[in-house]
């Protein structure tokens, strides 16, 4: 099992992980997790990649090679999904990535995720910029089919939704869905996956963030939905709130070596979803997440007990 401690001794430079990841990769124990697409049975490793937060921040400023070492680290450990949007980096996340993994050779390995949202403040989406900015995804990604395209926020839902009902039909992208990370939207999200023929959605999740658990994912799975979960680590709350306290005994039971593996796999376990994605800049993470995606899951008992650790816990 890939450990924290292990991760610590990789640097972001190209020749130490090179050199240091046949180790970690084999101290992985067990085969790496998937679970099915709803819709077509189609496998995902549980575990992916976001390029919100530092990913954006790192591909804004043009600072390629450390995003160049988390691809290469994910694409080695045999993860395939990543997770990006227009609006991310202003932009350059897509094109980044699509740069990155051109060099690399691996457009046809990734299951590109993307978002479309040109909604105004007023909530309606000029139809002919919706459709611009796709086309700049298409351009951008350089993969076509596009795996994965999403509303972004529930942006003027029937306008973007039904473009994207459109390509999918045209066989340009083979997935379609829609994202939230707003609580105050859940009920919105709720109807759209009761009345239209959503493959995925993309939400926030959470050991202190359940409440998409209770609200949204028995719809998920009630209508063969797949689940994107996004901030699984609370961007850094969880981590504030854990400080340098040790991860628990009880968790090392299910494979937990690290507090980025103990968040992961509490939201990778819950049935309804499909894919984890955590955002990072840094290949050494990259590589202590997808540790998360082996061993085994914790059942429902240890998922309760996991939040109840966290609870005890005073607020960062």
């Amino acid at each position: 099992m890939l450990t924290r401690r292990d991760c610590l001794t990789l640097t972001a430079t190209s020749c130490a992980a090179s050199a240091l990841l046949p180790r970690l990769l084999s101290a992985q124990s067990g085969d790496l997790i998937t679970r099915a697409i709803p819709s077509t049975g189609e496998q995902l490793p549980i575990i992916g990649l976001g390029s919100s937060a530092s990913f954006s921040q790192n591909a804004s400023a043009g600072e390629l090679d450390p995003l160049r070492e988390v691809f290469r680290a994910m694409l080695d450990a045999g993860g395939t999904v990543f997770d990006t949007a227009p609006s991310y980096g202003r932009g350059s996340s897509e094109e980044v990535a699509g740069q990155i993994i051109a060099e690399l050779d691996a457009t046809e390995r990734l299951f590109w995720a993307t978002k479309v949202n040109v909604a105004g403040r007023g909530g309606g989406a000029d139809e002919a910029a919706a459709r611009v900015q796709i086309e700049n995804s298409f351009n951008l990604i350089g993969a076509d089919p596009i795996d994965l395209i999403q509303v972004h926020n529930l942006g003027d839902m029937p306008t973007q939704f039904g473009i994207l009902k459109e390509l999918k039909q045209e066989g340009r992208v083979r997935y379609i869905g829609a994202t939230t990370t707003f609580p105050g939207q859940y009920g919105e999200l709720v109807e759209w996956m009761q009345n239209e023929p959503l493959d995925f959605i993309g939400i926030d999740y959470a050991v202190d963030n359940t409440t998409a658990a209770e609200e949204v994912f028995p719809v998920a799975m009630d209508r063969g939905i797949g689940v994107l979960v996004y901030v699984p680590l609370g961007r850094t709350r969880l981590f504030d709130r854990v400080g340098d306290r040790e991860v628990p005994e009880f968790a090392r039971e299910f494979g937990v070596e690290s507090w980025a593996q103990f968040f992961l796999k509490f939201a990778a376990a819950h049935p309804a979803v499909t894919t984890v994605t955590p955002a990072t800049s840094q290949a050494r993470h990259m590589l202590d997440n997808m540790g998360a995606a082996h061993g085994r899951l914790p059942d429902a008992a240890e998922q309760q007990r996991m939040i109840d650790f966290i609870d005890a816990l005073p607020q960062a």
